[in-house]
């Protein structure tokens, strides 16, 4: 077993790491910026070291820092989170160059599935259904770009193979609209991700986003735990998430998750990660993998009762996976909400000070968060402050005691969206279940 890990993340994530290694045995060095000095997971850590301003450019994107603070507390690898360096090839690189273990897959396999034109070639080889796209990078010849987009048929995406978060993606409903789309979204990823390819798959109009959690070890086994509906988005970003997913059948839920699984085998994944996929008119179309914890494991543990990122720990250490497929059951339904530092109606970040804070509990409420009464929420990162969650028998009881926990929930001066919460919850078209990923944009006016 692993005896210590530096954390290289902050908030929730933080936290959550910080708790599953304290039942596991396992010591704990916090990494923190000066504007994460007084965090709660700094405190409750066994060592804690500060690795600079508040940027995150220096600091907790700063690898040369982040390893030097694991060579100085003795630790023997690093947990990564999400965000930040967690998805970085590089980095995953240096920290085994470096003599420790990193806690999530090796460095060829994130870059291997972190270009969304090798990864897609990948899944296609392993039997993992794909979008309709142009199989590889789009030349430089209008006239070939033309007729590849007419044999897809439009409407059609063009995408940055080194994109994510709803940056470097352009829909072109029209021919005329072809050529400059393509030029736009290459300088547009050339500008972001350093990285000016792009591709071009079919758009779909109304799908959902369904995705696959699985786990692997370096054994060569790989189980799922089912899947989770995340279409409840703005701006591709996440808002609400549950499993199991409203519509999805047993059969197809185990047709499905057992193909991610005999992906993980066939390009030797190991540890946790989540196929994502675009799910419309009863097929699934792969579209990325995250080689990391998702902010949305929590609802997949509650259904399954399995700890994630326990299993990231263990399978790190060496172990095999704690389950085999057939132990795997789903019982209930889970919803979480991301509760961020934001106005609900401009979504404008909301940083400061926490004057009260009061979480709700009750029979089947969760909550991850860092945050308490006097915190200061910086205005340098992401503006999640914390995940509620609920589980329920099913999916209407789940709803019903998530009204309560948001009802219940007191976080007084900042601004949160708290309120947007509420509204979705008590929306007719959620309630029913199987929106699409555009719904809350359209109902939101944006």
């Amino acid at each position: 077993m692993i005896e210590k890990i530096v954390i290289a993340n902050r908030g929730e994530i933080a936290l959550r790491i910080q708790r599953a290694c304290r039942a596991l045995g396992i010591r704990t060095v916090a990494l923190h910026s000066e504007a994460d000095r007084d965090a709660k997971y700094v405190k409750l850590a066994d060592e804690s070291v500060c690795i600079g301003p508040p940027p995150a450019r220096d600091s907790y994107l700063n690898i040369p820092a982040v390893i030097s603070a694991a060579e100085v507390t003795d630790a023997v690898a690093i947990h990564p989170g999400y965000g930040f360096l967690s998805e970085n090839a590089d980095f995953a690189e240096r920290v085994e160059q470096s003599g420790f273990i990193f806690i999530g897959p090796r460095a060829e396999t994130i870059r291997l599935m972190g270009d969304k034109i090798s990864a897609i070639r990948a899944m296609k080889k392993a039997g993992v259904p794909c979008v309709p796209g142009s199989d590889g990078p789009l030349s430089g010849d209008d006239d070939e770009n033309l007729r590849l987009a007419e044999d897809i048929g439009y409407p059609v995406l063009i995408k940055a193979t080194g994109g994510g978060g709803g940056k470097g993606m352009r829909v072109v409903h029209s021919e005329a609209a072809l050529r400059n789309a393509i030029s736009l979204t290459r300088a547009e990823a050339k500008a972001a991700f350093n990285n000016d390819i792009v591709y071009m798959e079919k758009y779909l109009e109304n799908p959902r986003h369904v995705e696959f959690q699985v786990l692997a070890d370096e054994h060569g086994n790989a189980i799922h735990l089912g899947e989770r509906d995340c279409s409840m988005q703005r701006r591709h970003q996440k808002v609400v998430e549950e499993s199991p997913a409203p519509g999805i059948s047993d059969r197809v839920r185990q047709r499905m998750g057992e193909r991610c699984a005999d992906a993980c085998r066939k390009i030797g994944y190991r540890g946790a990660g989540t196929f994502e996929f675009l799910y419309e008119n009863g097929e699934f179309y792969f579209i990325e993998m995250n080689t990391r914890v998702q902010v949305e494991h929590p609802v997949t543990e509650l259904v399954t009762g399995v700890d994630i990122v326990r299993e990231q720990l263990l399978i790190a250490s060496g172990e095999r996976l704690s389950y085999r497929q057939k132990d795997i059951t789903w019982q209930g339904h889970a919803i979480e909400c991301r509760i961020n530092a934001e106005d609900p109606r401009t979504f404008m970040p909301s940083p400061g000070r926490i004057t009260q804070f009061h979480q709700p509990g009750g029979p089947g409420i969760r909550v991850d968060s860092h945050v308490y009464n006097n915190y200061v929420v910086p205005p340098y990162y992401d503006s999640m402050i914390g995940k509620l969650i609920a589980y329920g028998a099913n999916r209407e009881t789940a709803m019903a005691r998530m009204r309560i926990a948001l009802s219940e929930m007191v976080i007084d001066g900042i601004r949160t969206n708290i309120a947007l919460h509420q509204d979705i919850m008590n929306d007719a078209a959620f309630g029913v279940g199987g929106v699409n990923i555009h719904y809350l944009e359209k109902k939101l006016g944006l």
